[in-house]
């Protein structure tokens, strides 16, 4: 069977391309994905069967050997760092959070700050 990495895919239109490993791209219809698996990523190896469509070939029976690695989980802080990380944020918020207490809004530079400080954080959990 040939194999492959998905070059992509679009799940609300039900179809996407396979880099095959000769180099050719093959077309990924929903219907040649296994019964409630979920979409392929981009950068999943794959291994496929192959048939003449209209426009060229296409994948038949696809079955996804290996996820893709999020570059981004391979990039993340260590455990420890995001430990301290998190820990500053709470005495940042707990700070704000007094402000609010005694009826005084932050001012736009420092909310600009903890906005950007909470965005940053939350990019790193959600990987």
């Amino acid at each position: 069977m040939p194999a492959g990495k998905v070059r992509f895919y679009d799940e609300e239109k039900g179809f996407g391309f396979i880099s095959a490993e000769d180099g050719q791209d093959v077309f990924l219809h929903v219907t040649a994905l296994p019964a409630g698996s979920p979409a392929p990523k981009p950068g999943a190896r794959v291994e496929f069967g192959v048939a003449e469509g209209k426009r060229g070939p296409q994948a038949l029976a696809v079955r996804v050997l290996e996820a893709p690695v999020s570059l981004a989980k391979k990039n993340r802080k260590p455990v420890d760092d995001m430990a301290i990380i998190i820990e500053d944020l709470v005495k940042l918020l707990d700070n704000l959070g007094g402000d609010l207490r005694h009826g005084r809004y932050p001012s736009s530079s420092q909310t600009r700050k903890v906005a950007t400080v909470l965005r940053k954080v939350a990019d790193e959990l959600d990987v």
